[in-house]
């Protein structure tokens, strides 16, 4: 799912889809800066991934957003992003902490200076 997100232009066609609702190959394609084509590869794409889907009026095809899938990853995002702020918390408490004496492991310091030995 967040590989198919990983492209820009596919990308770009889930907030137009998000913002303007469901949409023809037609309009998604104006001012896409791709063909008509690359829009249905892209759009295929998304559908494989469960995030888009279509369905037919007329002699059209109208490609919207699957919800459900999209809710799911907001929620995947939600749980990773509260993962990180809770271990940023830990680090800051760590770095601020002056109450106990934490002194640099010996192999780390060894580590920091040759670093900084071998950069030059």
């Amino acid at each position: 799912m967040f590989a198919a997100l990983g492209d820009a232009t596919r990308l770009r066609l889930v907030g137009r889809l998000c913002v303007e609702g469901p949409l023809s190959i037609a309009r998604l394609s104006e001012g896409a800066g791709v063909t008509r084509q690359a829009v249905t590869k892209h759009l295929h794409a998304l559908g494989d991934a469960g995030l888009v889907r279509h369905l037919r009026r007329g002699r059209e095809r109208i490609w919207e957003l699957e919800p459900k899938r999209l809710e799911k990853a907001q929620r995947c995002l939600a749980q990773i992003a509260g993962e990180w702020d809770a271990a940023i918390s830990r680090l800051r408490a760590f770095v601020e902490d002056d109450h106990s004496d934490h002194r640099v492991p010996r192999q780390a310091r060894d580590a920091l200076s040759s670093a900084k030995g071998g950069a030059r």
